[in-house]
């Protein structure tokens, strides 16, 4: 589990000029590069960038796909339609392909999933198998009225303890599940303070990964803790569905600020 006192004394993920930006952001890059040593050596494309296939390429994960190819990474986008997602590929330009939901959670090394949440037990069913050992950014929220009964249980619990039941096996961090997709597409590298994005993770590693794809959208990681941390920002809670800056985030969670 991640010592939530040791996360909340990390100085490098909150500065205010541009030049600690700047220092943040190799911070973090080395931080992800160190957990690349978990990671086969085919899951780094050219410039460093990831092999990342996404799950569902609706408003979240089509935000983060346009984000992530501007950053340099290789994506495979997926949906249940894969050929309606050819013209926001051919947009987005050669480093992002088309497929099916299995062949994304083959290609990359790095899974975003980003799903109606009554949809990820079956998913779970189909392709944990394949994305064993792999970092999985999973966004889902839980809703009765959209979701059914397993809904209600799952935000009662918590969604990272959860989730990580219905995908056995992966590196799961709870990612980009309380930021409006709103903010997500206009808030992006915007100048000053950073709209911060919480996370919550059991495997260290898989943080800085996620911190690392975090930062290549234009935002700020803001680790919050283990997966049972998850419910901190979960439907309901104070922070949920707020573009909220990095540091009215900690104060929000009630986490030490980085100073």
């Amino acid at each position: 589990m991640i010592a939530q006192p040791r996360l909340q004394s990390r100085p490098h993920l909150l500065f205010q000029s541009p030049f600690d930006r700047r220092r943040r952001a190799l911070l973090v890059a080395a931080a992800a590069v160190a957990a690349l040593g978990a990671l086969p050596g085919w899951a780094v494309a050219a410039s460093d960038g990831f092999r990342i296939g996404i799950i569902g390429a609706g408003r979240i994960g089509g935000t983060l796909a346009e984000l992530w190819a501007k950053a340099g990474h290789e994506l495979l986008i997926s949906s249940r339609h894969p050929d309606e997602l050819k013209p926001l590929a051919a947009r987005l330009g050669t480093n992002v392909r088309v497929g099916t939901p299995r062949e994304a959670a083959s290609f990359g090394d790095v899974v975003l999933i980003a799903v109606p949440y009554g949809a990820l037990p079956q998913l779970g069913r189909d392709y944990a198998g394949l994305m064993a050992g792999k970092v999985v950014l999973e966004t889902g929220n839980p809703r009765p009225e959209r979701d059914g009964p397993m809904a209600t249980p799952a935000l009662n619990r918590g969604t990272g303890l959860a989730s990580a039941e219905y995908l056995p096996g992966v590196r799961l961090v709870r990612a980009f599940t309380s930021v409006p997709y709103l903010a997500l597409r206009s808030e992006a590298h915007r100048s000053g303070e950073r709209i911060g994005v919480p996370l919550a993770a059991d495997d260290r590693d898989a943080l800085a990964v996620a911190a690392r794809l975090v930062e290549d959208a234009g935002f700020e990681p803001v680790p919050v803790g283990g997966l049972a941390r998850a419910r901190d920002f979960d439907v309901g809670s104070p922070v949920f569905g707020r573009a909220l800056t990095a540091r009215e985030l900690r104060q929000a969670l009630g986490l030490a600020p980085n100073l």
